[in-house]
């Protein structure tokens, strides 16, 4: 004020007797950003008072937002940090390494394109100061690989402790889980579908589990806080799962890379506007067309099913005896005569039943080739 003096609303204490936090509260009618530069001009006194820079919080009771403008924009959250989630904030702004200069393990990725979707992440997320990030990589070109490799980065760099992969069905899981297992053990992979109590650094859940977890307390305060996780990546991201368990990226504060093989070009272009993207530029990708000419992948080969009546259709003439007495005692319509033939159009148009659906599920399950995970 006029006097030179303040009073902050809320400061949060660290054990060390530092601030670790302001917050700025206003009234539930007011909008909680106009105490922005006001929560501003205190954490400018108190870093003045005590050496250090503390995380800004503003909000109205309903509204809440997170500033810590040694890195990042304010941002919109969905609740205050706990106490060890703001210190290892505030203890990365001195530990944190350039992305750029550290070493990608090419133990786990090798291929020029991997660690290239890499690099770009670690540019977007440091030098476009963006919190979120899209790789578009065709199907067996190593996504997850890529991402446990970028787990890595951020880990040697001080740029994340604990992450979370999310995954929609539980083979996927399996699989992710075993994957880190094999090239990031020392991040102690925990399965939480399987795993509930189980502390770690990397996380492996699908969304109904993580869901659930969400609201679990421990001692009467919540397991995960809204700072717990300091990277959520999202197998084969897509407009669906947001909508669905939109709880998840709501509470939790952390950065997000979304991983998909569908088409750059295929992509909903709702889901680039999540990631802050524009429309068909994702943060980098690696298609279908240029795995194959790299000689990563090989070009597929369509195979025709067998089914002689749905390609071809029905000839009464080619009926056996039996085929032919069903054929004259079926319903064709009242004083109409059973006809020569049914072409395949018909076929396909009025007699498609799951029979047939189940004949081609077959056909693919004893004939396709088999991978793990199904």
């Amino acid at each position: 004020n006029s006097s030179g003096k303040g009073y902050v609303d809320y400061v949060l204490w660290g054990t060390d007797g530092l601030p670790l936090a302001i917050v700025e509260a206003k009234k539930t009618r007011k909008d909680p950003k106009a105490g922005q530069q006001q929560a501003k001009l205190y954490a400018d006194c108190l870093e003045r008072q005590f050496g250090r820079r503390p995380v800004i919080f503003y909000t109205n009771g309903y509204e809440h937002w997170l500033w810590d403008d040694t890195m990042y924009p304010p941002r919109r959250v969905q609740g205050f940090y706990k106490r060890d989630e703001l210190e290892l904030l505030i203890q990365r702004r001195s530990t944190r390494k350039p992305l750029g200069e550290a070493p990608i393990n090419t133990d786990i990725v090798n291929r020029y394109y991997q660690i290239r979707a890499i690099r770009r992440v670690g540019e977007a997320f440091e030098r476009d100061k963006e919190r979120k990030a899209l790789l578009v990589m065709a199907t067996g070109t190593g996504k997850t690989r890529t991402a446990i490799a970028l787990v890595d980065l951020l880990m040697r760099c001080n740029w994340v402790k604990r992450v979370l992969f999310l995954a929609d069905r539980l083979a996927l899981v399996n699989q992710a889980v075993g994957a880190f297992k094999k090239h990031l053990p020392d991040a102690a992979p925990v399965n939480l579908v399987t795993e509930k109590n189980t502390e770690g650094r990397v996380y492996v859940s699908t969304y109904p589990t993580m869901m659930n977890l969400i609201e679990e307390k421990r001692d009467g305060k919540r397991r995960f806080g809204a700072g717990h996780f300091d990277l959520i990546i999202i197998d084969e991201a897509h407009r669906s799962v947001f909508q669905k368990y939109r709880a998840i990226f709501e509470y939790f504060d952390a950065l997000l890379l979304g991983l998909t093989a569908t088409p750059k070009d295929e992509v909903d272009r709702n889901t680039y506007r999540l990631f802050d993207l524009e429309e068909g530029v994702p943060t980098d990708a690696y298609s279908y067309e240029e795995a194959v000419k790299d000689k990563f992948l090989v070009p597929f080969r369509a195979v025709s099913v067998p089914l002689k009546f749905q390609r071809e259709g029905i000839k009464y003439d080619d009926l056996s005896p039996e085929e032919k007495e069903q054929w004259e005692l079926l319903d064709w319509g009242e004083g109409e005569e059973p006809p020569e033939s049914v072409s395949a159009q018909a076929i396909n148009k009025w007699f498609f039943n799951a029979d047939t659906v189940d004949k081609v599920l077959e056909y693919l399950m004893t004939r396709g080739i088999k991978v793990a995970g199904g």
